[in-house]
């Protein structure tokens, strides 16, 4: 199965189980993006791993659903995304595309026309940052409160995290 683009994330929730409105992170970070202070400056993308459908727990088709209702809750709130990419593959596949590898992030600077030397990547993981760092990215965040010892830069809160990326901008 190919790395996938444009196509979904999985909540670790049936499509029939989709909340009818963000979680309140997600909806407070729409709102501040949504007033286009970061939209005006950052093409918005999602890079998701996605083994459950190497696993069996989840059919792409499940999927797709439940990336169109985040796609749809986003834009609720006026976040668009520029391209939404993620990799289906199981942990030990190997693929060029499963974080911490760099692949989704190189395929959608290719096909966005992101210059990733002045991109950003956030994410939750010690793999998206290896990611982002693996890609070229000019600036790795850490977002939530683990405690980091890899000395990326962390936030706990989605408005201090924008603030600092509009100070950026």
């Amino acid at each position: 199965m190919p790395c996938s683009k444009n196509r979904g994330s999985w909540c670790k929730a049936r499509h029939d189980q989709l909340p009818t409105q963000a979680c309140p992170a997600r909806r407070d970070a729409g709102h501040l993006i949504a007033r286009g202070e970061l939209q005006t400056s950052y093409k918005l993308v999602i890079i998701s791993n996605q083994s459950g459908i190497a696993r069996g727990k989840i059919t792409e088709a499940e999927a797709e659903a439940v990336h169109a209702r985040v796609i749809e809750l986003f834009a609720a709130s006026g976040v668009t995304f520029a391209g939404s990419y993620y990799c289906p593959h199981a942990p030990d596949a190997g693929c060029r595309c499963r974080k911490p590898a760099p692949g989704m992030l190189l395929d959608a600077a290719a096909e966005l026309g992101l210059d990733l030397a002045t991109s950003v990547m956030v994410g939750d993981k010690v793999s998206d940052l290896e990611a982002g760092r693996a890609a070229g990215c000019g600036r790795v965040i850490r977002f939530g409160p683990d405690v980091d010892e890899d000395g990326a830069h962390r936030f706990d809160d989605w408005g201090e995290l924008l603030s600092a990326l509009r100070r950026d901008a």
